[in-house]
């Protein structure tokens, strides 16, 4: 693959991920975890919502992180790709068959 194609196979995987809680596994920090539900369930509309891209939050245009203010504190979003066995950098981010997506959501002062 070219790196275009390679990118847009990735930014797809990873909003599949965003969206439809598909191809990967989503984290919460302790700092989300501990919010009221309510509260935690709009976040992660948020996340799954997000389309604020840009040259400085997205550089590679992978839509692998994303950050926004939630009832007055920032939020940060990324998602991170593994091997299978959840142990090392995946092989090939853009092959799901070789790659263990990750998307954690946590309160910026957790980052």
């Amino acid at each position: 693959m070219n790196t275009e194609t390679t990118t847009a196979c990735i930014r797809t995987l990873n909003d599949a991920l965003r969206w439809l809680s598909a191809g990967g596994e989503l984290f919460v920090t302790r700092g989300i975890a501990g919010l009221p539900p309510a509260e935690q369930e709009a976040i992660l509309d948020r996340v799954r919502t997000f389309d604020d891209f840009s040259e400085d939050n997205d550089p590679w245009g992978e839509h692998d992180f994303g950050s926004f203010e939630h009832n007055g504190r920032t939020i940060d979003w990324k998602i991170d790709y593994y091997d299978l066995a959840l142990r090392f950098h995946s092989p090939d981010a853009a092959d799901p068959a070789v790659t263990r997506r990750v998307l954690t959501v946590m309160l910026a002062e957790e980052y």
